[in-house]
């Protein structure tokens, strides 16, 4: 039955019906993680790297109060431009937005909840929220990790932030039995680099063993996602040192100004941006677009698996 505040566009809907693979897309790397109009053609060539690969592009986002599984051109250009003036629009934003016909971009929270309402089970990203650095005391802690645990999507992503506490990312995600795949490593990718020195749970090294996985689950029930951690490629990953030194100035910057809650990943990520004269932003984009090859091979995998079943 179709919700109805959501609308599916009709190339998504025909892939949905027809059983064919289709990769649903956030809207926040739009409106509030890169400038105009680099924002605009990122994310045009993001849906162009998942046709290419055999799969339709959603693009999510929250439009007049609508939620919106597969944007136009058009709508796409409107966030782009409209940028930090749409809401970033977590879990608990949502019926305001929808009540008061407001705009939203959606964080990998809100596009795995409109994803799943649409039948979407695949999802890539740039990188999942987590757990804060200092969450001992602040109690910062991103509304990404209680979706997984939730919403039946896979989540493909380059790893969490590294401006995170990355180790408490995984114990929280653990307990909430999320399984966290590495996707040809075992270990965490850190989002600009390959490396964290942190473990994953499991390595698994193509498409079709991510589908078949994640099959498993959908076929027996269990709650909640699943995230696989795709690490950037080797050639635009960054100095490790170079980003923690960044982010530890970027924190403290932070921290002076007050900035905390929702506005702290777009500052800190900008304020990396800014330390590393640009080179995280051009390693943001080319991660973004390597998760959204994997994303559309694994969905095609997936939607061979249920056509068999």
């Amino acid at each position: 039955m179709q919700h109805p505040y959501l609308d599916v566009s009709a190339e998504v809907k025909a892939a949905l019906e027809e059983g064919r693979p289709v990769v649903a897309l956030e809207s926040t790397i739009i409106s509030h993680g890169m400038p105009y109009p680099q924002n605009v053609e990122t994310a045009l060539n993001v849906e162009k790297i998942i046709r290419e690969n055999g799969a339709v592009p959603a693009t999510v986002a929250i439009i007049k109060g609508r939620l919106k599984a597969g944007l136009t051109k058009e709508e796409i250009d409107y966030l782009g431009k409209t940028g930090y003036d749409v809401t970033k629009a977590s879990r608990r934003d949502v019926p305001i937005l929808v009540a008061k016909g407001m705009d939203g971009a959606t964080t990998v929270t809100t596009t795995m909840m409109i994803a799943a309402m649409a039948g979407i089970k695949i999802f890539a990203t740039g990188g999942i929220g987590g757990v804060h650095r200092g969450a001992e005391t602040t109690m910062d802690i991103s509304a990404d990790l209680e979706e997984l645990a939730q919403t039946p999507v896979m989540v493909i992503c380059a790893g969490a932030k590294s401006i995170l506490d990355l180790g408490l990312t995984l114990e929280y995600l653990e307990t909430k039995g999320v399984p966290v795949i590495g996707y040809g490593t075992k270990e965490l990718p850190a989002f600009y680099t390959r490396r964290s020195g942190f473990s994953v749970d499991y390595e698994l090294d193509t498409p079709a063993e991510l589908a078949d996985a994640f099959h498993a689950k959908l076929v027996m029930g269990l709650k909640g996602g699943m995230l696989v951690t795709n690490p950037i490629p080797e050639e635009y990953s960054m100095d490790h040192k170079v980003i923690d030194k960044a982010i530890d100035e970027a924190i403290g910057e932070a921290a002076q100004q007050g900035i905390h809650g929702k506005e702290t990943t777009p500052f800190l990520l900008a304020k990396v941006k800014e330390l590393t004269g640009g080179d995280s932003l051009a390693s943001n984009i080319q991660l973004v677009y390597n998760n959204a090859r994997l994303a559309a091979k694994t969905a095609c995998e997936l939607s061979r698996l249920e056509k068999a079943q």
